[in-house]
């Protein structure tokens, strides 16, 4: 599994990649915009990301930003969301509003901070990835 972790908080951040660097490879973007030209950039290298994990509070583009841009992308190249990358949402904002959003944007799951190793664990096995 190839995964990316999208995350301006150094400690969360180190969190997600320890969980999932024992799947496979795990890069980093410190915020939307670097996510966004590593999608790019994967996609284009015909070696996409089966995982993103992106937070939403970030500096230079959120997280919300940032996942419509992703499935903009896909949608570009004829992939539907479903057969696209699994992208977790991963963030310490639990109000409705965020949640919904980041569903209609077409986000796969919603984890609220502090991320529970289980939890992550389940979502992945429910998307087939581990």
């Amino acid at each position: 599994m190839k995964s990316l972790v999208v995350e301006d908080d150094f400690t969360s951040r180190i969190l997600l990649q320890e969980i999932l660097k024992n799947f496979g490879t795990v890069h980093v973007a410190v915020n939307g915009k670097e996510a966004v030209e590593a999608f790019e950039f994967a996609f284009k290298d015909s070696e996409p990301y089966q995982l993103i994990c992106i937070d939403l509070m970030m500096p230079e583009m959120d997280g919300h930003t940032a996942l419509k841009k992703i499935r903009a992308i896909e949608e570009a190249h004829g992939i539907l969301s479903s057969f696209g990358a699994k992208i977790i949402m991963t963030t310490a904002l639990d109000d409705m509003k965020n949640v919904n959003t980041a569903y209609q944007n077409l986000c796969d799951a919603y984890l609220v901070k502090p991320i529970d190793k289980n939890r992550l664990l389940h979502e992945l096995r429910s998307f087939g990835l581990i």
